[in-house]
């Protein structure tokens, strides 16, 4: 299980056949016979005259496959996530990020006149880039960076305003600037990535001369950037925050005085930024997945299924024989089940960390989603991961409540 974030677990009552999961239920099974078995537990025998069981069953059947989602939404989640890693189990995973940039306002001086503009003198252009903590990978290797700007608007195609994991915009091939890095996603650094000269110039010479004076106009100019990963080997994918910056350095002299100044474009629009992940899958147990209404039964990877959400892998678990639980409502009710998923060991390391939660879906056989798995109450339910090891990580897994499901 890799790739922090989001990661899917997707259930589906049927009826099949296959045990290769452990789901345990709680059962309250409410009798009219006084004579207690051995080795039952009575509640308050000696009160009632009715005996109230409680009864542990952990054989219930489950059916466990791959799947792979088309597209899933990644604009709007407040991260860019650049860089690559390759994957044994996976393969090999990459990340562009895509977005729109705008301001508070576009003037570059204050004055009323424009008898200073003379006095204001363009110095340099630079992409900051804030990282915010998130990494998954190697980040002792380098990670490489090349800026691009957009030619097209970051407008999507689709009909619901949301921009999708396999959503791109075409690019200008040449580069604004690239750098190349060994992220520290645990410190305050700032990436600073210096742009064209030339770039930079003409845009600072632009909100000079006033030729763009708001966001219609700027965006019109500069539609936007792509920041794309280029590591020819494989290293890393780091996020960077909604605080990053293209950063515009300028100058004002007046007389023998010279004032430093700058102007910053930012994401002020989240749902104008998305990431573009994709999966070379050649050579792994999944490169055969097939397509999105359809799975990839466990039998044929070696009792395994895989998750990594960020590239639309999903685990679907089926409950075959969850017909025959109907015959407990005669003489009982379900207390709770919990379904419990253990990864598979050595597939996750300190450099490949498990996620702290799975989300939790409910769908039909086309693998379409109907909705999230929810408690009695109505709250959403989610895979907890127990990261309390023992001598042979036989502890370690993760945890979901489905006795309201069933």
């Amino acid at each position: 299980m890799r790739y922090k974030v989001v990661s899917y677990i997707f259930v589906q009552k049927t009826f099949m056949y296959k045990v290769l999961l452990l789901l345990v239920f709680g059962l309250i099974i409410t009798s009219c016979n006084s004579d207690v078995d051995a080795g039952e537990f009575v509640v308050g025998s000696d009160y009632l005259s009715v005996s109230n069981k409680v009864i542990l069953i952990d054989t219930v059947t489950v059916d466990v496959a791959t799947i792979n989602f088309d597209s899933l939404v990644t604009s709007s989640q407040s991260r860019i996530l650049v860089g690559n890693y390759d994957d044994p189990l996976f393969g090999k995973v990459k990340s562009d990020s895509y977005f729109q940039l705008s301001a508070s306002d576009y003037a570059l001086y204050n004055e009323s006149s424009d008898t200073d503009a003379p006095n204001y003198v363009f110095d340099s252009i630079k992409m900051v880039l804030k990282e915010d903590k998130y990494f998954y990978g190697d980040t002792t290797k380098v990670q490489s960076l090349s800026i691009h700007r957009l030619t097209q608007k970051v407008k999507p195609n689709s009909e619901d305003d949301s921009f999708y994991n396999n959503s791109s915009l075409s690019y200008d091939a040449q580069s604004l600037g690239s750098i190349s890095f060994k992220p520290k996603p645990n410190s305050k650094d700032s990436v600073v990535v210096k742009l064209n000269n030339e770039f930079g110039n003409a845009l600072f010479l632009k909100l000079k001369k006033l030729e763009i004076s708001n966001f219609d106009e700027f965006t019109e100019y500069l539609k936007g950037f792509v920041i794309k990963s280029t590591s020819g080997t494989s290293s890393s994918i780091v996020g960077f925050n909604m605080s990053s910056v293209l950063r515009l350095y300028y100058s004002k002299y007046q007389g023998d005085s010279e004032t430093s100044l700058i102007k910053n474009f930012s994401i002020l629009d989240v749902s104008k930024q998305f990431n573009n992940i994709t999966l070379d899958r050649t050579g792994t147990q999944i490169q055969d997945l097939p397509v999105s209404s359809s799975k990839l039964s466990s039998l044929l990877t070696g009792n395994k299924a895989f998750i990594q959400s960020g590239t639309g892998l999903a685990c679907r678990i089926e409950f075959p024989n969850i017909k025959q639980l109907k015959y407990l409502s005669e003489k009982g009710a379900i207390v709770d089940a919990e379904l419990i998923i253990k990864p598979v060991n050595n597939t996750y390391s300190v450099a490949y960390p498990l996620v702290d939660s799975l989300r939790v879906f409910v769908g039909d056989k086309l693998n379409r989603i109907k909705g999230t798995l929810n408690t009695v109450d109505g709250s959403a339910v989610y895979g907890l991961l127990n990261a309390t090891s023992d001598e042979f990580n036989e502890n370690i897994g993760y945890k979901i409540s489905i006795g309201a499901f069933l």
